[in-house]
């Protein structure tokens, strides 16, 4: 069985298994590097691993538009529903919920998530199975030690690692991040989306015995076909 990835720019993802249809993080209104716009976007689930404006700005119209379920933290959750948006899976660090097109599990992250001064939840990252393919989306985190940990337990096929520095790891620390959490391939995303992220050559992102794929935004892989 396969997935396909697309990148949506910035940290965002679409998975499709061809059934499915699951985007993370889904940032593209005023997404400087987005190859489409939110209208555009075609999704059957979201997951959101935290409040900032650049992750979780699009869902709510995301999701209207496409009736998606929402998969978040359990504040993400309440902000939904005083918007009237109900279809939403609320969980938080350490356990699965199971999902239509498989399982998503939200594993801890170092970092922030609030919107407009409001507090949303721990921020997370999430590992997602589906169509017989596991993927960690690392969310926007600094190094921690249990990454090995969740490689161990989950052993991710790929592993999407934020390397744009100042806000999330750069390349050395996401090296870091790539070799313990052990999965057969590593994305670099969160940079080089605004001046104040990464703009230079990533070369030094460079896990040893991890495969390395740069993916540019609009660009579709097939994991396992």
């Amino acid at each position: 069985m396969s997935v396909s990835l697309t990148f949506l720019g910035h940290a965002g993802f679409l998975f499709d298994d061809g059934t499915h249809k699951v985007a993370v993080d889904p940032w593209l209104d005023g997404n400087p590097v987005a190859t489409m716009k939110a209208a555009d976007l075609e999704v059957s689930h979201i997951i959101v691993t935290h409040g900032h404006a650049d992750h979780f700005g699009d869902v709510e119209k995301i999701a209207r538009k496409n009736d998606a379920t929402v998969y978040a933290a359990y504040e993400i959750m309440e902000y939904l529903n005083e918007q009237g948006y109900e279809k939403v899976q609320p969980g938080n660090t350490g356990g699965k919920i199971v999902a239509d097109f498989g399982w998503v599990a939200f594993t801890q992250a170092f970092h922030s998530s609030s919107m407009n001064g409001r507090y949303l939840g721990h921020p997370m990252g999430a590992v997602v199975r589906m169509g017989g393919v596991t993927i960690y989306h690392c969310g926007d985190t600094g190094i921690f030690g249990d990454m090995k940990l969740i490689g161990e337990i989950y052993k991710p096929d790929v592993a999407l690692i934020p390397v744009g520095d100042r806000f999330t790891m750069g390349p050395e620390l996401g090296t870091r991040a790539a070799e313990m959490i052990g999965a057969k391939i590593a994305v670099p995303i969160h940079h080089s989306t605004f001046p104040g992220l990464l703009v230079e050559d990533l070369s030094e992102f460079a896990p040893k015995g991890v495969e390395v794929k740069r993916m540019a935004p609009g660009e579709t892989w097939a994991y396992g076909a």
